[in-house]
This record gives structure tokens, C-alpha cells and sequence, in this order.
């Protein structure tokens, strides 16, 4: 019977660790709230914010809205997903990938705005490739389910 009770309370003891170690490393995610907010409103809402188009505007005069410096909305969790897991899945990460993933070795072209030096852009980058997951340049057509399900992105 002791043997039964000592086996139990070791039970009962790992189950409560694994528990907490789940819920810890959840409380640790990164996430859109805790994390990327802060990034994306520093450094993206000047040509991204609420006075932005959403991105079927932006995609009918794309030209003429980059002219005034203005890019397709970003500025909530749900239009920021339109670009990292929507319906132009990868589009965020082509333009703020830093080169490393790319065959030629260029930078996005947004890689510069997350940051007034390297070392702010390759810690902002280090946040938002955390967030997402599953960094992928590819565009949504090419992308594998896998890949798709391999991106986090938590929002809180």
C-alpha cells in the first residue's frame, strides 16, 4: 500500500511540474500584444496606420498611394495577419527579411525601418521572426499546409 501511495504522490508530482512548465513557457510566448505592438508602431505606422489604405484600396492604386508614402494598413492584429497568415501570407516576412533566407542576400525592402541601427533592426527582426514561427518568403500559392500551420503568431 505504501509502495501504491509513493507511486501516486510521484504522479501527482510530475503532472502538477509538466502543468506549470506548460503554463510557463506559455506565459513566455511571444506575442502580438506583449511583443510586436510596440515594434509595429514605432516603426510602421507612419506609411501603415489608420490613415492607410486597407489592402484591396492599396492594390488599386498602388502607385499612386506609395507616392504619398502610404502602404496598405497595418495597424490592428487582424490587418497584420492579412500579410503574415491571410490572403497575402509571406508578404511581411519578404519585406522585412533581413537577407539571410534570400539567394542574393538582399535585405526586404522594409528591412531598414525596423530600427535606427543594426543592432535595433536585427533585434526587431529577432521578435517578429519569434512571433510568427514559420518564416517563410514564400507567397501564399507555394506555401505547403505545414508551413502555414508551422506560423504562430500569437495575438495575446
Amino acid at each position: 500500500m505504501r509502495k501504491l501511495m509513493k507511486l501516486v504522490g510521484v504522479v501527482v508530482f510530475l503532472t502538477v511540474f509538466v502543468a506549470g512548465s506548460a503554463f510557463a513557457a506559455g506565459k513566455g510566448a511571444v506575442t502580438y500584444e506583449k511583443n510586436v505592438k510596440n515594434i509595429i508602431s514605432a516603426r510602421c505606422l507612419l506609411c501603415h496606420g489608420s490613415n492607410s489604405p486597407t489592402i484591396d484600396e492599396f492594390k488599386k492604386d498602388e502607385k499612386g498611394f506609395e507616392s504619398k508614402l502610404k502602404g496598405p494598413r497595418m495597424d490592428t492584429y487582424s490587418n497584420l495577419m492579412i500579410f503574415v497568415n491571410g490572403s497575402d501570407t509571406g508578404a511581411m516576412m519578404r519585406r522585412l527579411d533581413d537577407g539571410k533566407n534570400t539567394k542574393d542576400g538582399k535585405p526586404g525592402n522594409m528591412y531598414n525601418r525596423l530600427g535606427g541601427t543594426e543592432d535595433e533592426r536585427v533585434a526587431n527582426l529577432k521578435v517578429i521572426k519569434d512571433w510568427v514561427g514559420g518564416w517563410t518568403l514564400k507567397r501564399k500559392k507555394d506555401i505547403k499546409a505545414d508551413e502555414l500551420n508551422a506560423i504562430k503568431a500569437l495575438e495575446k
